[in-house]
């Protein structure tokens, strides 16, 4: 299963209102991702339980080119100049499909 390119990132907020904020910009910026990236397959917004300042994203792409077209997107670049102010910390895991099941195109 080679097809595919997916990350999943990992975001630590400062405080209640950051994470406010944060999920403000990310409203905003979903609706660039849902109108214009068709390379883009999932792109999911994930709060863990019992976790309250911590969101997750889990993100696949058609391939590393489609990636790349949604960092070069001015509705993702505007996020990841602006999420910084509401950042304690950030991991980001790039996945390389191994098996599974995936939608028919």
């Amino acid at each position: 299963m080679s097809e595919g390119f997916g990350l999943v990132v990992r975001f630590a907020l400062r405080d209640d209102l950051a994470a406010e904020a944060f999920d403000a910009l990310c409203a905003r910026t979903l609706d660039g991702v849902k109108s214009s990236e068709p390379g883009t397959l999932t792109y999911v917004i994930h709060q863990p339980e019992g976790e309250p300042l911590v969101r997750v994203f889990y993100e696949l792409y058609a391939d590393r080119a489609a990636f790349d077209a949604h960092e070069a997107q001015p509705h993702t670049r505007r996020f990841l100049v602006e999420r910084e102010q509401y950042l304690a910390g950030v991991e980001v895991t790039f996945l390389d499909a191994m098996a599974g099941k995936v939608p028919l195109q």
